[in-house]
């Protein structure tokens, strides 16, 4: 009973440290937030949209059944059955319908111009965490970033190119990798820290990563939060003493919200250091705790286990075109074990642009 009571006084505080934040954020702030010419996605498998396709790495969603219910039902390297968050908000601001990923050898000057993704399934803040997968660390996604001013200048000029970044939309969601891989499945890190130092080891990594591409120009930045890890399936498979009850695992969720809490404190003091810039918290923990308690609300039936296969620990490589899936992925909060379905990424998008637009 204390473990319950916890955990609901942890997930309340991180609801009032939510709203704070969205409260220091001025109208004026907020009016930024409305006009982008482009949008520039950094991260891991929750806004990779294509680039582990170019890569030697086992970690891909280019084959069925991932992107079972995109457009032509095409499997594009996107970890879901459907479009991402990125695609969503760059559609409904009037970007463009589908964020391309950078190391597309056919990425067009339009494109270019409108922006990219060069996210990395399986990547994190931790070196380590991109030395299990072999995919593209974040600090590398900063080197292709500098290659694509390069291309976008060679495009639009010196001038024309400084002012698409600087008013470009830049969304950052990495860091569950990290936690999942180097803390509780194959806690190496563990070793070294205990849960508060490698949470301050990772924001640590993650404002080096912030300040690097303030200084190549970015300016209006949203950094997501962590999910309720313990909610993930192949945690509860992986993690739980009791598999088969399907239940969130308490501490791992703890340490989400922790995590978030030093993270929303930490981006809004980052713009009194960032002259000229708008860093703002997203919180993505809230919206899909709400999903596992409350799934009628949002059509969901399904919650602890994904469509694909048995839903237990199926994801990249064991989600394949040999392994069934679900007949309504509607009805499922995740595809996977891992990543959410289309249906909740929207619901999260709807969520996203009333919190920041």
């Amino acid at each position: 009973m204390a473990r319950v009571n916890y955990l609901i006084a942890a997930l309340s505080l991180q609801i009032v440290w939510s709203l704070y934040m969205i409260k220091l954020c001025s109208a004026s702030d907020l009016k930024n937030f409305r006009s982008f010419p482009a949008i520039l996605i950094f991260g891991d498998s929750t806004v990779d949209t294509g680039n582990n396709n170019f890569i030697p790495t086992i970690i891909k969603a280019n084959y069925s059944p991932y992107g079972k219910d995109f457009p032509n039902h095409i499997a594009t390297g996107r970890f879901s059955n459907g479009k991402l968050i990125p695609d969503m908000v760059a559609s409904r601001l009037g970007i463009k319908e589908l964020v391309p990923p950078f190391l597309d050898p056919k990425l067009s000057n339009d494109d270019v111009k409108t922006g990219v993704s060069f996210a990395s399934a399986g990547s994190g803040f931790d070196d380590l965490t991109t030395m299990i997968y072999k995919v593209i660390p974040m600090m590398m996604q900063v080197d292709m970033f500098k290659n694509y001013i390069q291309r976008l200048t060679e495009i639009v000029g010196v001038d024309e190119s400084k002012k698409i970044i600087g008013s470009a939309l830049v969304i950052l969601s990495a860091g569950t990798n990290d936690f999942t891989k180097n803390f509780y499945d194959l806690p190496v890190r563990k070793l070294q820290y205990n849960i508060s130092g490698y949470q301050d080891f990772i924001q640590d990594r993650l404002q080096s990563f912030i300040k690097e591409i303030y200084e190549l120009g970015c300016r209006n930045i949203v950094v997501a939060g962590l999910p309720p890890i313990g909610c993930l399936p192949i945690q509860e498979t992986i993690s739980s003493q009791l598999p088969l009850t399907r239940i969130c695992l308490e501490d791992q969720n703890s340490d989400s919200i922790s995590y978030n809490q030093k993270l929303s404190k930490l981006l809004g003091n980052l713009p009194s250091q960032l002259h000229g810039s708008t860093i703002l918290y997203a919180d993505i923990y809230t919206p899909l705790i709400d999903m596992v308690n409350n799934p009628h609300k949002y059509g969901f039936e399904h919650t602890n286990t994904g469509c694909c296969g048995t839903g237990l620990a199926e994801v990249a490589p064991l989600c394949n075109a040999l392994t069934p899936t679900c007949e309504d992925s509607s009805k499922y909060l995740f595809w996977d074990s891992v990543h959410p379905t289309e249906a909740a990424y929207k619901f999260m998008t709807e969520l996203f642009l009333k919190q920041f637009l």
